[in-house]
């Protein structure tokens, strides 16, 4: 007898307590959560309207690779890359080429906006985890029509996030004879593809001859990384405070 009126008020408490998760600690974390993704939301947005101004532009110079093949300078607005100037120098004849955007062109930061507000998860691997594309695919990219004067058939450009870095990679192709006895194996999927690798885009195949990878930090992308990790961080207590309480309820001890 005893042990059973010490089980029900064992359980009124778990009751109260677990109410009490619900009304107030539930209700809190969901108000941080809110408050985080909205600060992090500010690191992207552009204004939409009011007394505010346009956001400023900022300029990103790009590292210089090893072989200071190219150089150029990256210009954010917001969540989009207005501008980029790049120069690039072709091993084979020291040739210097120039390109710019297109004045009617941005590229906007796609690999985030999507997922800020609905999937933590997925807005975060979209920071840490660049996706991998094949080389048909950023021959193919909208990116590589944004340039001018035009990116010549044996160039190809990719733009990327990692981290708090943005990454620029200049692929230099090279284009197999129909007669080629080289065995050729298409590439499959890669962040980063590697000289040698293979594809082919019409009728034409090509090899990569040469890969120049430059990039330059972003502080703000920092910013939003760390938003996500505490607000999945905070999400995962929560989670984990309320399984506790669902593993009691279904205990039923024989």
């Amino acid at each position: 007898m005893a042990a059973a009126m010490a089980s029900a008020a064992e359980r009124a408490v778990l009751e109260e307590e677990f109410k009490w998760l619900l009304q107030e600690e539930v209700h809190g974390v969901l108000r941080q959560l809110q408050d985080i993704l909205k600060e992090a939301s500010h690191r992207f947005a552009l204004p939409v309207g009011g007394t505010e101004g346009p956001v400023k532009q900022e300029n990103f110079i790009l590292d210089t690779s090893s072989a200071d093949q190219v150089k150029g300078v990256l210009m954010l607005q917001g969540d989009a890359l207005c501008q980029a100037d790049i120069n690039l120098k072709m091993p084979r004849n020291n040739q210097l080429l120039h390109f710019t955007f297109r004045e009617d062109k941005q590229w906007k930061l796609q690999q985030l906006m999507d997922a800020v507000m609905l999937q933590l998860t997925r807005a975060r691997n979209r920071l840490t985890t660049p996706a991998t594309l094949t080389l048909p695919e950023i021959a193919s990219s909208g990116l590589t029509k944004m340039f001018t004067p035009a990116l010549p058939s044996d160039i190809l450009v990719n733009v990327y996030i990692n981290l708090n870095k943005l990454c620029l990679t200049v692929y230099q192709l090279h284009a197999l004879q129909p007669n080629s006895t080289k065995n050729f194996r298409p590439t499959g999927g890669s962040i980063l593809h590697n000289p040698g690798a293979m594809f082919e885009c019409g009728s034409q195949r090509y090899e990569v001859s040469h890969v120049h990878k430059v990039e330059c930090v972003v502080p703000w992308l920092n910013d939003a990384l760390v938003f996500f990790t505490v607000s999945l961080q905070l999400s995962q207590q929560l989670k984990d405070k309320i399984s506790v309480f669902s593993s009691y309820w279904n205990y039923r001890p024989y």
